[in-house]
C-alpha cells in the first residue's frame, strides 16, 4: 500500500530490454528524472530486474528476491510508468513477465492498480510498432484497474536519438518529461483525494 507517512509521491518506473541502457530504458529513466524533478520519489526497475525475474507462477518465481523487491515496491507506488519496445508489433515478453507478477495484488486492499496513474512510453525501430505497442499496454492497464495518463509516448528510436541518457529529439524529449510529469501530478491529486481517479463501481 502507499506509504502515507510520506510527503512525496512514490513513482515506480518498470521496462527496457534484456540489455542494460537500451534505448526504452532510457527512455524511461527521462520520463522517471521529470517526475523526480516536479517532487516524486521514483525508483526504476529495468534491464537487471527484468531478466533476473523468473517467469511468473514457476516454482522459482514463488523464491525470487527480485521479485518480492519488484511486487513490494508497486503495491507502495502511487504511479507507475511503464516502458516497452515494441517487438513483433507488441510488448516484449519480459516486460509482460513483470507485469504478471502483479497478479500478486489481486487480494490487496488496492486490487492490482486500482485508480493508480499510470504513464505508458513504448519504443521501437519505426513508427508502426510503437502504435500497437501502446495500444497493447493501455489495455493491460486498464484490465489492472490502471488509470493511463492522457498521454502515451510513442517514440521512434531509429535514429540513435538515446545517447547516455539523453535524447537527442527534442520533440520524443518533452513527450517523455510530459508523461512523468503527468504521473506525479495525477499521483499527487490521487493521495490527496483517491475518488479522483477512483475506479471501482461500488
Amino acid at each position: 500500500m502507499p506509504d502515507s507517512t510520506s510527503t512525496k509521491p512514490f513513482i515506480v518506473g518498470i521496462g527496457g530490454t534484456a540489455t542494460a541502457n537500451s534505448s526504452t530504458e532510457q527512455a524511461l529513466a527521462i520520463a522517471l528524472a521529470s517526475a523526480e524533478r516536479a517532487g516524486a520519489e521514483v525508483k526504476l526497475f529495468g534491464a537487471e530486474t527484468l531478466a533476473a525475474l523468473p517467469h511468473y507462477m514457476t516454482e522459482a518465481s514463488s523464491v525470487s528476491a527480485e521479485g518480492r523487491e519488484f511486487v513490494a515496491a508497486v503495491r507502495r507506488a502511487d504511479g507507475l510508468i511503464i516502458a516497452s519496445p515494441g517487438y513483433h508489433g507488441s510488448i516484449s515478453g519480459l516486460v509482460k513477465n513483470a507485469i504478471d507478477y502483479l497478479e500478486e495484488t489481486s487480494k490487496d486492499a488496492r486490487v492490482y492498480l486500482d485508480g493508480v496513474p499510470v504513464g505508458l512510453i513504448a519504443t521501437a525501430y519505426g513508427w508502426q510498432a510503437t502504435g500497437s505497442t501502446l495500444a497493447t499496454l493501455r489495455s493491460i492497464v486498464h484490465a489492472l484497474r490502471g488509470w493511463p495518463t492522457p498521454l502515451g509516448a510513442a517514440i521512434n528510436s531509429s535514429g540513435g536519438i538515446f545517447k547516455g541518457g539523453v535524447c537527442s529529439d527534442a520533440g520524443a524529449s518533452n513527450q517523455l518529461e510530459l508523461v512523468g510529469r503527468q504521473v506525479h501530478e495525477f499521483a499527487r491529486l490521487h493521495r490527496a483525494n483517491p475518488s479522483v481517479t477512483e475506479t471501482s463501481a461500488a
